[in-house]
């Protein structure tokens, strides 16, 4: 007769203590050793938890911050853009608009950690003739390449991993624009 696979079967000696305290009865069993094979695995699954655990967070983390990289960024540009188009319709200088828009821009962007050198910036007014006219749409779009964490600069490296955001607002000028008190 093979022998059995049982768990019950392997068994080499069970203890059944009955202990009764009034009316509440408990049973308490205890196995003092098991068969083949109980033995060898003790204490392995605190260390597999412990692997599989270490493998599945440190992806998660750095997705994680990737994500958080990339928002960051992406209101960044969303924040510079909207801001840009506000100094562009309140400036009352019309040959000074391009200069304090790639200003506010490069400040708005600083606050973020973005790079001016990573950004790119372009103004359009309707009509074509001039951005302080009373009536005139001002469209500030900035762009910006969001580097990944942890993606080194040496060899190049750093173009793999980063990604482009970029945020567009539109102003109008009012049209008090211009007139003195």
């Amino acid at each position: 007769m093979p022998p059995s696979r049982r768990w019950t079967d392997r068994v080499d000696r069970l203890r059944v203590v009955r202990i009764s305290v009034d009316r509440i009865s408990v049973d308490r069993i205890s196995v003092d050793r098991l068969g083949a094979g109980g033995g060898d695995e003790r204490g392995s699954a605190s260390l597999e938890f412990l692997t599989v655990g270490i493998l599945l967070l440190v992806p998660l983390v750095y997705l994680v911050m990737a994500i958080a990289a990339i928002q960051g960024g992406a209101l960044a540009v969303e924040g510079a853009a909207r801001h840009a188009a506000r100094v562009a319709v309140l400036s009352e200088d019309a040959r000074d608009v391009r200069s304090a828009v790639e200003r506010s821009v490069r400040i708005s962007l600083a606050d973020y950690g973005i790079a001016p050198e990573a950004t790119s910036v372009e103004l359009t007014c309707e009509p074509a003739g001039g951005c302080s006219e009373p009536g005139a749409r001002v469209r500030v779009e900035v762009d910006a390449t969001v580097v990944l964490p942890l993606f080194p600069s040496f060899l190049g490296l750093d173009r793999f991993g980063s990604v482009q955001v970029s945020g567009t607002a539109t102003q109008t000028v009012s049209r008090f624009a211009g007139v003195g008190p």
